[in-house]
């Protein structure tokens, strides 16, 4: 099984939301909800772009990478927490001993940051992250990296995703994905998705594990 990270096994897209307000707040402008679909779910790299095109910003995306860091160095003391259901999906599955991993858009330092601050981090067999692959969701190449990495064909994989473009990556890839929606991605279009579940805590999830 292989888990999405930000907004599915920790609460930092929620964070992210955050961020982007007081970047663009900073600068004068505003974080819509339509600039958080393009972004969402998308490398840092390409997500910053698309908000300095979008707002047409005179700023490099080294700089708001650089801002993004430090805004975020000081909300994760005390706001990062593990979303809901996610410790006890990835124990049930440590304890039955199935293979699972991470495939993530955010970096590696930041990954196995938070994942180490909510205790989940050694859970894993990897972590993939945007240092290991050259494209981006929506492109499929996470997935089908995290499916050899796995040692399995895509479509034995479950993949469990919140984001229009990270579901459609595992889509793409072949794998059998579940969505899980949360605050801002309920509007999102996850087709192609096996199941749309209320929570990691949704039992529909573990009944595919069985």
């Amino acid at each position: 099984m292989v888990f999405d990270l930000d907004g599915l096994l920790v609460n930092t897209e929620e964070l992210y939301q955050d961020v982007g307000s007081e970047l663009l707040r900073r600068r004068g402008k505003v974080f819509t909800a339509n600039l958080l679909d393009a972004m969402m779910g998308r490398p840092q790299q390409v997500a910053l772009q698309i908000m300095i095109d979008w707002h047409e910003l005179d700023a490099t995306v080294e700089t708001l990478a650089a801002e993004t860091a430090e805004i975020f160095q000081g909300l994760l003391p005390t706001r990062l927490a593990a979303m809901p259901g996610a410790v006890d999906l990835v124990g049930l599955l440590s304890r039955r001993g199935l293979p699972q991993g991470v495939a993530t858009s955010s970096g590696p330092a930041f990954a196995h940051d938070v994942l180490a601050r909510v205790g989940l981090l050694d859970c894993f067999d990897f972590v993939l992250t945007a240092a290991d692959v050259t494209q981006g969701k929506p492109h499929p190449e996470i997935y089908e990296t995290a499916a050899a990495r796995a040692g399995v064909s895509p479509a034995q994989m479950l993949v469990c995703e919140d984001s229009q473009n990270g579901c459609r990556a595992a889509v793409a890839a072949g794998a059998v994905v579940v969505a899980v929606p949360g605050g801002h991605s309920h509007r999102h279009d996850f087709a192609g998705a096996a199941l749309i579940a209320d929570s990691l805590a949704d039992p529909r999830i573990h009944a595919l594990l069985d």
